[in-house]
């Protein structure tokens, strides 16, 4: 007859259960940020091209550098 492992077997301690704090989730959230700021500094600044150009591909640039932090090894190194 088996017996089920206990707690104190080590076999069993791999398996452990980690807990995320409820408040990281917010970088997760970001990008409904980003989806309607950006066709809102096209249509506000319409007058001011210059401007307009500068702010939106600034803010693209950092959406897609967010996206980037995301996906590498260096937000998954920074969680563990």
């Amino acid at each position: 007859m088996t017996s089920w492992p206990s707690s104190s077997d080590p076999s069993n301690q791999e398996a452990v259960i980690r807990k995320r704090s409820p408040g990281s989730q917010f970088k997760f959230l970001v990008p409904l940020i980003y989806a309607p700021v950006l066709p809102l500094i096209r249509l506000s600044l319409r007058k001011n091209p210059v401007v307009r150009d500068r702010l939106f591909t600034a803010v693209l640039a950092g959406a897609f550098a967010h996206g980037f932090y995301l996906v590498t090894d260096l937000y998954d190194a920074e969680s563990k």
